[in-house]
């Protein structure tokens, strides 16, 4: 097991988040930020955020805080940014159009290069600089591609079969926004699920039971 099979989900989890911080303090040109500043933007203590970065080897020096620019390059790195991974889009209705047309996947350590369809009304459209492909093409175009990555934008009920096509394609990490349970079919894969109607009913619960 490597050092990194050690740290917790939770400060995993806080990684894009000081990322997103350092990338805006770096366009501000803030040169340099100590713990306690920086744990007031992310809202958790100094302790919390020394804690944190000394899972990956600490970076700050005593005295002077931390090099905003070497921080974010240096999270930019563990996060692996800059691997460019190849992945594919399926299903290209709203939620899945919007996902594809909204997010900047070069900054996010992706590639966006291909989507997949079922309607015939779509397959042979442009979704922006994509060509909208029928599925019928997926395994020869995740061989072509090296493809190794797929976001599921689908409905629950249709995930099953296109799954099985993408997994024997070699296709083990996925974004997953159907609801499906993929790792619980197949335990060698690494995702992650998205749930908005969770993360709203959690925003209704908070609202619920604030103080007035």
């Amino acid at each position: 097991m490597s050092k990194n099979d050690s740290i917790s989900m939770s400060v995993i989890r806080r990684l894009p988040r000081y990322y997103r911080f350092l990338s805006e303090l770096d366009e501000q040109r803030v040169d340099r930020i100590s713990s306690t500043k920086l744990a007031e933007i992310m809202n958790v203590t100094a302790s919390q955020v020394r804690q944190d970065l000394n899972c990956f080897g600490g970076f700050g020096q005593q005295g002077y805080g931390y090099s905003v620019g070497q921080l974010r390059l240096e999270i930019q790195r563990i996060l692996g940014l800059n691997n460019n991974y190849q992945a594919i889009l399926i299903g290209a209705g709203n939620f899945g159009s919007a996902v594809a047309l909204h997010l900047n996947f070069s900054k996010l350590g992706f590639s966006l290069v291909g989507c997949f369809e079922t309607d015939k009304n779509k397959i042979g459209t442009q979704l922006g600089e994509l060509l909208i492909r029928d599925e019928a093409e997926l395994e020869s175009f995740c061989a072509e591609h090296r493809v190794d990555t797929a976001i599921l934008c689908i409905p629950k009920q249709n995930v099953e079969p296109i799954l099985e096509r993408l997994y024997q394609a070699g296709i083990k990490n996925y974004w997953n926004f159907s609801h499906y349970d993929i790792a619980g079919k197949y335990s060698d894969t690494v995702v992650e699920n998205v749930h908005l109607s969770d993360n709203l009913m959690t925003l209704c619960y908070r609202m619920n039971n604030r103080s007035n």
